[in-house]
Formats: C-alpha cells, structure tokens, sequence
C-alpha cells in the first residue's frame, strides 16, 4: 500500500456524495483533497447509486492509503406540504392560509395546500408558530377544524411544491424511524457503512430503537443523533440522553435553527459540541458552511468564521452538504475547508485543554489515554502519541483533549481504522499485530510511524498498548520511547 500523506488538519472533513462528485475524476480529487468521511444522503438517490458510490470510494481510499469513513444519513419525518395545482404560490402578509391534511395533494392554490404529515392536525393549537420552507415564511395558527389547521401569514413569500413544515419550538409528534428509514437501514447495513445517522431523535429512545434495528448484522456500525428538534435540546438530561445512546452526533444546524430560533442557535452548538466531548462522543457540525460555494470558487468571510468558531469550538469535524453533492466546486470547496481548519488550528486555544482535569476516571484504558495526552502537552520533543487499539476507543478518549500532536490510532481491523477517520486529531493507520512477538511490536509502530514521517531519530513518542492485543478495554500501558535511528 502506498504511504498516505499526513495532514497536519486536525479537524475531519464529511462530504456529501451526489451528481457532482459523479463527473469524472471528481471524487479521487476530493478524497485526494482531504475528506475523511462520505456521507450517503438516503433522502436522493437509490440503494445502487449508494452502493456504487461507496465501492468507488473504498478502491480510491486503498489505493490512496487513506481511511476514510461512510456515513449513511437516513430521511427521517421530514414533515412537508403538498403540492399546488398551478406551480408555487405567493402568500401575503395577514392573509388567511389553510393546511388540510385531507386535501388532495396535488390541488393546493393561494388558499390552501395539503399536507403529507395527517396528524399535524392533532400536533397545534391556536397560538402555534408554524415555519414553513426553512423559516423563510411563517405562519400562526389561528384555529383547527377536523383536518383543517387555519392560519394568518406573519411573513409572507413565494411557496412552491413540497416544502418543509417545523413548529416553532418543537413538539410534532412523528416518530423518528419512517418506514422507508428502516428499509435504508438494512441497505445501510448491506453495503457496510461505518456510521448511520438518524434524523429527527427527540429522545435516547429513538436511538436505542435504531440500534435494535440495526441487530448483529449492523453491531459495528456507529450510530450518529441528529440534533435537529427543539425537544432533543430542551434541557441537559435530554440532550445527555441522546448523546450516551450515540458513538456521535450532529449539530443539524438547519431545522435545529428554524425550531428554536437562529438567536438561540449559536450558543447551542456551544453547549452540543462541550457535551459531546465531556460524553467522549464525537461530534459533527453541519449545514450551509460553504454554501455560497455551490455557485462560487471562494467561501464569503462569513462562512470562514462559522467554520473556525467551529474547530475552535472543539468539534471533530465539519460537514459539506449540497456544496459537494451538487455544486460547481467540489473539490475547490474541501480545499477551502481545510484551509481555514488549519488556520484555526494554530491558535492557542485550539491547542490547550482542561478537560476532565478535576475529575476522576473509573476505566484502566481511559486513565492511559488521558495521561498520555497530558504527558505529551507537556512534555518537550514528543512527536506524537501511538494508540495500538483494536476498536478505536484509546484514540477516541485521547482525542478529547485539545493538543497540536497528533493521535495516531494503530489498528488491524479496518473498521475500526475507519471509524477512527472521524475523530480529530486522529491519524489512522493498518497496523497488523497478529505476527509479531510483545517484544517486537514497540520497534515496529516506531518504524511505521518513521515511514509515515510522523516521526524521526530524536524524537519521542508516547506509547499505549495492553498487555493482550486486539482485546476491547485493554489498554494498560504507556511507555515513552526514543526513536533511534535503528527505526528509519
């Protein structure tokens, strides 16, 4: 296998696969650019064009001695009108605006639409706020009659086919899993994702019922909550909630933002992103952080700063949606990306940390892997920290604490290797123990990480291995080693 190279981003890149990543050539230049997870959006496309798109990726990822990591992203509830009989319509302020869910889906007009969610109808009351279309128009109920919710326009716009619906502060009742998500699970499990995200989770519950769906068939597939609804925010023990039943979430900033309002948005993401890394879970923000680069070569400087609010923010990783999926500029689009990753990096504070310093842990390989870390901040002429790991879950740990070295996660199993490409800060690495003698293995990950250029003669490098290989939890040793030039 060819030597990848090392990037010195810390931050991981999630890029939406769709028609523009199609066109020739396109996708080897964006993994070349630097994503480290697709996401498979199952809301376009069909279980083959998801298939095909995933063998394309994991031969150009080989052949580029990259791990990169699949997220299959399921649709969820998203609960939207019908359509109208003669194309889009404007509504006007003040105005009446009926939604009948009994209404013929194809017979809406100025006056009326239906709506494909039935029971919206038993979800409002007279005083709800409903947005429609991202919020771009806003609606407040007035009265509901049978299957008729009547409302006067508060801001009015053009409405066409199919648009989305939101009740402003959360508190529709559709269930997470739609049918169709659990027919996208089973494909997500037939064409080997290594995460699956589900949309629209108000509750642990809807994340401990997706993980009873995905069963032994999908037990490596890492769950990722979507934290897109008011009530998946509302207070800690939720959010909390959510967060412990996931190996990640999202910062779903789009319905997440219409729900609870953008001026509560930013400090949310705050509170998601510091959670999910006091839980050790892995996060991921999202939604229109480069979307003026679907039509354009170069990022507005706003979009520069919602990127690196967010890496200074701590998150594992930034996500590309349509700017990807189906922009002009794929690949213009991650370079931009990592360029501004980078950038926030070098500040101080992206390299400084007080986590968990007050606590105490419970867990032998959680001990190792936060005094390695502590051990490499430091401690002068380390290069980096190596994590023999069987599942990726020494790196995960050690990757919670802000640093400027990084973390290299040395692992047999290729999913694990994958799932490793999401956390930041993480380098991962095929590392295969299985003939090697204990007294060999600390020689041969100095020689592999002297090849990588991780690492040179003078350096050191803080160890962490268990005395039993390829065993979950078994991390209980952390040597500091002096590469020598034996190692080149």
């Amino acid at each position: 296998m060819p030597h990848s190279p090392i990037p010195a981003r810390r931050t991981k890149i999630v890029a939406t696969l769709g028609p523009a990543s199609d066109r020739p050539g396109v996708l080897e230049r964006m993994i070349a650019a630097g994503v480290d997870v697709v996401r498979l959006n199952f809301s376009h496309g069909s279980a083959d064009d998801h298939r095909r798109r995933l063998v394309e990726v994991r031969e150009i990822a080989t052949r580029l001695g990259r791990s990169v990591a699949a997220l299959g992203d399921l649709q969820g509830p998203k609960i939207r009108i019908a359509r109208f009989r003669d194309g889009a319509v404007e509504l006007e302020q003040g105005q009446t605006f009926v939604l009948d869910v009994a209404l013929d889906g194809e017979a809406g007009d100025a006056g009326r639409v239906g709506c494909d969610y039935k029971a919206l109808a038993d979800d409002v009351a007279p005083g709800d706020r409903l947005l429609l279309d991202d919020g771009r128009l806003v609606v407040d109920v007035t009265r509901v009659a049978g299957s008729e919710i009547h409302t006067t326009v508060v801001q009015g716009g053009r409405l066409s086919n199919n648009k989305g619906i939101n009740k402003q502060g959360g508190g529709l009742s559709a269930p997470a899993l739609t049918d169709k998500d659990k027919a996208d699970l089973a494909t997500a499990i037939d064409i080997g994702v290594d995460y699956l995200a589900v949309s629209f989770p108000r509750s642990a519950a809807d994340m401990h019922e997706a993980r009873a769906l995905l069963g032994s068939a999908g037990a490596e597939i890492g769950l990722v909550a979507k934290l897109e609804r008011a009530e998946a925010v509302a207070d800690d023990a939720t959010l909390d909630g959510i967060i412990e039943a996931s190996e990640a979430v999202m910062v779903a900033r789009g319905d997440l933002g219409v729900e609870i309002g953008d001026e509560a948005l930013i400090g949310t993401q705050k509170r998601i992103i510091k959670h999910a890394r006091s839980h050790n879970r892995a996060v991921i923000t999202a939604t229109q952080m480069m979307e003026s680069m679907i039509e354009a070569p170069l990022p507005t400087r706003a979009e520069v700063f919602d990127v690196a609010n967010a890496v200074l923010d701590a998150t594992d990783a930034v996500m590309l949606s349509a700017e990807t999926a189906a922009g002009d500029f794929p690949v213009e689009t991650i370079e931009a990306m990592a360029r501004v990753c980078l950038g926030a990096e070098r500040e101080r504070i992206a390299q400084e940390s007080g986590h968990r310093i007050h606590e105490g842990f419970s867990r032998i390989d959680e001990t190792i892997a936060l005094s390695a870390m502590y051990a490499a901040n430091h401690l002068a002429g380390v290069a980096a920290i190596a994590c023999m790991t069987a599942t990726g879950y020494t790196p995960l740990i050690a990757s919670r604490i802000r640093s400027g070295l990084p973390i290299v996660g040395l692992a047999h199993n290729p999913v694990a290797q994958r799932r490793m490409a999401l956390y930041r800060g993480v380098i991962s690495l095929p590392f295969d123990t299985s003939e090697m003698t204990a007294g060999e293995l600390n020689d041969r990950a100095l020689e592999r990480l002297v090849a990588q250029g991780i690492a040179e003669p003078g350096d050191h490098v803080i160890l962490t291995r268990g005395d039993h290989m390829n065993a979950h939890g078994g991390t209980d040793t952390l040597k500091i080693l002096a590469v020598e030039t034996r190692h080149a």
